[in-house]
């Protein structure tokens, strides 16, 4: 069994023994009947006892399979949480009022055992079935200094959870390196080399010195699934956060995933609703803007073009066409100027005002888009750039969007570069807040038509 499927059943599993272990004492207390006034207690608060019990349940590590492998450390972790979950129903009982502190004394006491024995009982006989399966972890420790060594046997401890350290770099070209027993497979500068060859899963800087071309590397390197962490210095608490600690060795993440699973769903949904909306609202601009073309310009009126989106997934973008037929039958695949001779005069007018951007409304119902994220790139470009800029890669994590924090914040020519560190500041910074703060600045580009594309 997996770990996350363990902490899911074990929630699952947790509070039905809460609930049954109560309903079951009633029954002992009152020989096989549930009187109404006493029941009625428990009837109206066994949410909130559900929620109690199963938070003092995380606080005494019943969800950390880490900290529960022996029947030792479950027994204790579960006497721990119920007599927690019991003194907290009870207080919560009694503030509530008359009506609530209704239980029967007897009842809780039976309940306390009941629930004890379950939540000890189901788990030692899950163990015995089907013990916890640990992924392996293949760690490399970048560093030879003492923190490096005890992070390395901190590691070796834990080997039965996962952890296999593959070995440590230099820092520098010094031959001290071997106090942590550790094969020393190379130096820092080696890193995405060895990471690749000896399939790295967590890459770990035990060390500040020359840390700066290491982390832009690794952090964010066009073809290495890696996770980067180090062990941070004073100044680099103060600017960011601790994500996870191994015995009492602080660590921070720097390549925690972009976006969490509840925001990608909230943000879906209301690209969804959004678009259907604003097509509806929007048909009139539509109509009139696909007239004007056909009038001034003749055919096609839609122009589209393969652009990357997520993972590197290819799909079709649709636009208002603002440029002459065959704009790149003699230049080949270029990017449009702001002057550009080839952008005729109604063109020029739907760019200003992204009217030619609302089709792309079609392309965020269909999931190709979001309202914000990278602007979706053309695979011309997006191989020279991945050639080319350092990280380029990562930006592909998340959908890309109508518009960005690059097009509010940047100008219509601001290089490649600089768009690529504004679109990662949204991504590892986005809230549902700044999305809004984004289209909010996005209106003031269409209405003053500033900003870059």
């Amino acid at each position: 069994m997996s770990r996350s499927r363990f902490v899911a059943i074990s929630i699952v599993l947790d509070a039905l023994v809460v609930n049954a272990s109560i309903v079951g004492a009633f029954f002992v207390r009152f020989g096989g009947e549930l009187p109404a006034f006493n029941f009625a207690a428990y009837a109206g608060l066994w949410p909130l006892i559900t929620a109690l019990y199963l938070g003092a349940g995380y606080v005494f590590g019943l969800y950390e399979p880490e900290r529960t492998e022996s029947a030792w450390e479950i027994s204790r972790a579960a006497l721990q949480a119920v007599t927690l979950g019991t003194i907290l129903t009870a207080a919560v009982a009694f503030f509530a009022g008359p009506r609530f502190f209704s239980f029967s004394r007897l009842a809780i006491v039976i309940a306390w055992l009941a629930q004890f024995a379950l939540l000890v009982g189901w788990r030692l006989a899950a163990m015995r079935i089907t013990p916890i399966h640990w992924p392996e972890q293949r760690i490399l420790i970048v560093g030879t200094n003492q923190l490096a060594c005890e992070l390395a046997d901190e590691f070796e401890r834990r080997a039965s959870w996962g952890y296999r350290v593959i070995g440590q770099l230099r820092v520098d070209d010094t031959k001290d390196a071997q106090a942590c027993k550790l094969p020393v497979l190379g130096n820092a500068s080696d890193a995405a080399a060895i990471v690749a060859r000896e399939g790295i899963d967590r890459l770990i800087v035990a060390s500040p010195v020359a840390i700066r071309e290491l982390i832009e590397e690794m952090a964010v390197g066009n073809d290495l699934d890696v996770r980067v962490e180090v062990i941070p210095e004073l100044y680099e608490i103060f600017i960011g956060t601790v994500d996870s600690t191994v015995s009492d060795i602080p660590l921070m993440e720097l390549t925690r995933p972009a976006t969490p699973g509840w925001f990608v769903g909230a943000k879906r949904l209301f690209d969804v609703l959004a678009s259907i909306v604003l097509l509806a609202l929007a048909s009139p601009v539509l109509l009139l803007s696909a007239f004007g073309i056909l009038v001034s310009m003749g055919w096609p009126v839609i122009f589209t073009q393969e652009r990357v989106g997520r993972e590197l997934a290819p799909f079709r973008l649709v636009k208002f066409r603002t440029m002459v037929r065959n704009a790149e039958a003699h230049s080949g695949p270029v990017l449009a100027e702001a002057d550009d001779a080839r952008i005729t005069p109604l063109g020029r007018v739907l760019r200003r005002y992204r009217i030619d951007e609302l089709p792309q409304l079609v392309n965020i119902l269909l999931g190709h888009m979001s309202f914000v994220g990278p602007r979706p790139e053309r695979p011309f470009f997006v191989e020279q750039h991945l050639a080319t800029i350092p990280g380029y890669r990562e930006r592909f994590r998340v959908k890309p969007g109508t518009t960005g924090l690059a097009q509010v914040s940047g100008h219509y020519a601001t290089t490649p570069g600089r768009k690529l560190k504004f679109d990662l500041i949204y991504m590892y910074h986005q809230t549902l807040l700044m999305d809004l703060q984004i289209l909010v600045e996005t209106v003031k580009v269409v209405l003053t038509g500033r900003g870059a594309r």
